[in-house]
């Protein structure tokens, strides 16, 4: 049992809240906790253990994000994109436009944090808000590879794992662009999109941008709403929207920018 302590911000309640760690071992004699005890060398118990405190440790992830602020002081614009991309590319340059643009509208700019069109992402949002901390942020994964985030990125956080990275785009991010990229860019746009068909995100738009994603998104209607097996339903489809053009992106980003002021 844990009482809190006096000069906590609830010090002026009458009763002080009390939080029960273990109800269930209040009662406990220290006969009944001693057979509690699993010694290391009883490996079914210690795996029965571990089973048992790894799935209250999910729990506990569960819980905890469910949180969020109440209220964010600007819109985040997520652009997943390729790292192989070179500036002077097109597509370069029409992500670095485009991060320009909603940057202008006071939106952050939130990327995987490393070269290619995630830098061309951050450098365009660094360009127009260099004195704003957040305004051009990386969410990095360790890799061998890679040496550190691009040079634009303003506000950097690394992970261990691509789950807890992936989670991390999610509850921070109001909005998604995808940009042609790879395996890795493809894993993030079907994750985002998975998420709001299953309705764990609401009124957040996923923007695509580039040929080869429309031709994704036409193979999926081609080959999971069929006659005689459906593994999707046709409105899935509809979730995404393909942009021809970055100019096309700011226009629907700024109408969820706005529904998002008003909310």
């Amino acid at each position: 049992m844990i009482r809190l302590r006096q000069d906590t911000p609830y010090a002026g309640l009458t009763e002080l809240p009390v939080l029960r760690i273990n109800p269930r071992m209040d009662n406990d004699t220290s006969a009944s906790r001693a057979d509690r005890i699993v010694k290391l060398s009883d490996e079914d118990g210690v795996r029965a253990i571990l089973r048992t405190a790894l799935a209250d440790l999910w729990e506990v992830t569960n819980e905890l994000t469910r949180l969020r602020p109440t209220k964010r002081e600007r819109f985040n614009v997520c652009i997943f994109g390729s790292a192989r991309v070179e500036p002077g590319n097109y597509y370069y340059e029409e992500v670095k436009k485009l991060a320009q643009d909603l940057a202008r509208m006071e939106c952050n700019i939130v990327t995987g944090g490393g070269p290619g069109l995630m830098q061309a992402a951050n450098e365009g949002a660094s360009t127009v808000n260099s004195c704003l901390v957040d305004c051009s942020m990386g969410i990095r994964v360790d890799l061998p590879f890679e040496q550190g985030a691009n040079p634009y990125v303003q506000s950097q956080y690394e992970h261990k794992t691509f789950f807890t990275r992936l989670h991390h785009f999610v509850l921070v991010s109001d909005a998604f662009v995808v940009v042609p990229g790879g395996i890795g860019t493809t894993l993030e746009a079907l994750m985002v999109w998975q998420l709001l068909q299953v309705r764990h995100m609401k009124d957040v738009p996923l923007i695509f941008l580039g040929e080869m994603w429309e031709e994704l998104v036409d193979w999926g209607r081609r080959n999971m709403v069929e006659e005689d097996i459906i593994l999707a339903s046709p409105e899935d489809f509809d979730i995404p929207t393909c942009a021809k053009t970055s100019a096309d992106i700011v226009g629907i980003i700024r109408e969820a920018h706005e529904h998002w002021k008003q909310s």
